[in-house]
């Protein structure tokens, strides 16, 4: 059930799914806020963060696990999944950027660039180890978490995922945006009001996903070696293999670069952001392909 559920999320997420209504984010952003001045006597702020961002886990596995027919089972895991990858506000940044390049303007194209770089709060990269690290963090490394421990996974993840983003109220480059990116797309949906997400609730989420992304990102490189220029890419990733402290964003973009040679001159231009993201899909391909193997040898159900 793990890889058809997989299968059916990709699918009707790239084909069928619009709007902020299909992202995990617009539903937590409540639930982050309330958490955020919370506090229960005698209960640690530590331990109080850690009960906050494991509750949505916990109560969407008790709600699949209490559901007895398969079917269901499949419908309810397929939505979570759905939620979990659902990253349409990016997707259509993305169009912005595309679109931009085709009129050969590299003004609208850095804004639109800057504005996906901001939203994720990640450490500025060049545009393939950009939109790579963004297809990691929505895509690879969400599927990995399912694999392992179901929606559970997925939902802890996102959840900290959610609390590390600054998210859409930090993208302050809206109006020239709006004005050259998007002249040839719509606008994203707009997002309900953002949650200003507290210091030390960030320093918190940072310090998991360091540790939630440490497997993942080398299996994600393992993918690129594999689907790229193999010696490159598999010299840095025995080069780094045991790095405790190597943030995932920078080991990302070595091993991308890596795996697709791009000039140091055309780093930042619309090309390699097309070549990164191409692939960044193989990768997903070739990791469905694991998941399948797993699942036909019996290590996964």
């Amino acid at each position: 059930m793990t890889l058809l559920t997989m299968l059916i999320a990709l699918i009707v997420e790239r084909l069928a799914v619009r709007g902020s209504v299909w992202q995990l984010t617009t539903y937590l952003r409540p639930f982050l806020q309330r958490g955020q001045h919370m506090a229960l006597p005698g209960l640690p702020q530590t331990y109080m963060m850690m009960l906050w961002w494991l509750l949505p886990a916990l109560l969407v596995s008790l709600l699949i696990y209490s559901v007895q027919f398969w079917l269901l089972q499949l419908v309810l895991n397929t939505l979570v999944l759905l939620l979990c990858i659902g990253s349409w506000s990016y997707r259509q940044t993305y169009k912005q950027f595309l679109n931009a390049a085709q009129r050969d303007d590299q003004e609208a194209a850095f804004l639109s660039m800057q504005q996906i770089r901001i939203a994720q709060g990640a450490p500025e990269l060049s545009y393939g180890p950009q939109l790579i690290w963004l297809n990691f963090r929505y895509y690879a490394a969400v599927l990995f978490w399912y694999a392992l421990l179901g929606a559970f996974g997925a939902v802890a993840y996102a959840c900290l995922r959610q609390l590390s983003e600054p998210g859409p109220a930090a993208e302050t480059i809206t109006d020239e945006v709006a004005g050259q990116a998007a002249a040839d797309n719509p606008a994203p949906e707009p997002a309900p009001a953002d949650v200003v997400v507290d210091e030390q609730w960030r320093r918190f989420a940072d310090d998991l996903l360091h540790w939630a992304d440490w497997l993942p990102v080398r299996l994600f490189g393992l993918g690129l070696a594999l689907v790229g220029d193999f010696s490159r890419t598999s010299a840095v990733l025995l080069q780094h293999a045991g790095a405790l402290q190597l943030s995932a964003p920078d080991l990302l973009a070595e091993l991308s670069l890596a795996a697709e040679p791009v000039p140091e001159d055309l780093l930042n231009t619309p090309d390699a952001a097309v070549s990164a993201v191409a692939l960044a899909k193989r990768n997903v391909l070739f990791f469905l392909a694991l998941i399948a193997v797993l699942t036909l040898s019996g290590w996964l159900s």
